[in-house]
Order: C-alpha cells, then structure tokens, then sequence
C-alpha cells in the first residue's frame, strides 16, 4: 500500500497535518462501528482507525474497513454506534473520537518529550595497541 502525505514508516501513525480544506487528526484503534449508508441500510463494520478527518459540514473517520477490505472513510454523522474494548458509545461518537485522538497526541508528544531528553548510553572506549618505534 502507497504510503499517505504525512505519513510515518509505521502505518498505524499518521501526523497531524492539513489536507487542503481538512484538518486530519491522527487516531488509532480497532473499533466495531454500526453504519448507515447513504441509503439508509445498516451493516456493521471492523475497522482499523488511521485518522479522523474535520472538513466542510462534516468529519470523517479514516481506516482499513477488515470486512470489505481497504481503507474507507465513514462519515461520523452516519456512526449509530461504536465500540471499543467493551465499550459502547451510542451518543456524542463524534465528541467521543475527538477526545481519543487528543489523548493520543498527548501521549505521542510526552513519548517524544521522554526520548530526547534521555541521554545517550555512553560508547565503549576501544583501547587501539601503541606502535612502537624501534
């Protein structure tokens, strides 16, 4: 799979950019969600979170759809329900998400925060055999 713009090595993290008119926010999970489709049918999807997307008049979650293959934007107005670890949300799913993918970027910048300023392991001194002029 092509890797996305702003888009770590890991697929599973994708940093938080712009994409023209969209804010994308960078989310990770594995969540059952109840979905409506444009025509009102329901179905229930597995799906493996990379982003969620804010634009114009509405928000998207972004992941791999492990059902029907592929990554796939779900309109978060048309999420019925979510679930997450034994948890079930069937109201404020998009409040829900936000706050996710905000813990998950703190979390992300407090591991990042810990790594730089660790210091490095000290390098073994190598002892080099002295010539010695005859």
């Amino acid at each position: 799979m092509a890797q996305r713009p702003g888009q770590s090595a890991d697929p599973s993290v994708v940093a938080e950019r712009r994409d023209g008119a969209w804010r994308v926010l960078a989310l990770e999970g594995t969540f059952e969600i109840v979905y409506e489709d444009a025509n009102g049918a329901w179905s229930t999807r597995r799906v493996e979170a990379r982003e969620l997307k804010l634009g114009p008049g509405r928000t998207l979650l972004g992941g791999i759809d492990r059902g029907r293959g592929g990554y796939r934007g779900f309109r978060t107005d048309r999420i019925r329900r979510l679930a997450v670890g034994g948890q079930r949300i069937e109201a404020g799913i998009l409040d829900w998400l936000l706050a996710r993918a905000e813990t998950q970027r703190r979390e992300r910048t407090a591991q990042r925060r810990a790594q730089a300023t660790r210091t490095p392991p000290a390098r073994a001194r190598v002892e080099r055999p002295r010539v010695v002029a005859a």
